[in-house]
């Protein structure tokens, strides 16, 4: 590796530092974010569900500020 004489260290910045801190005092954080994730948006849909949720949807007027008055 090549010495350069003005190199200035790498940047990090203080919420960086701040996060690596956190996950260097809690190393379990990841796992349980994952789980928490898992709760509510990694679910499997089915497709009947889907296709009754489809038909159900109302469509929306051409400008829906205005009123039936």
């Amino acid at each position: 590796m090549a010495f350069h004489l003005f190199r200035r260290p790498d940047y990090r910045s203080d919420t960086t530092q701040f996060i690596d801190q956190l996950k260097a005092d809690k190393p379990v954080l990841e796992a349980e974010q994952r789980q928490g994730r898992e709760l509510l948006w990694d679910k499997q849909v089915s497709r009947n569900e889907q296709q009754d949720f489809q038909s159900g949807r109302v469509s929306q007027k051409p400008y829906v500020y205005q009123t039936l008055a």
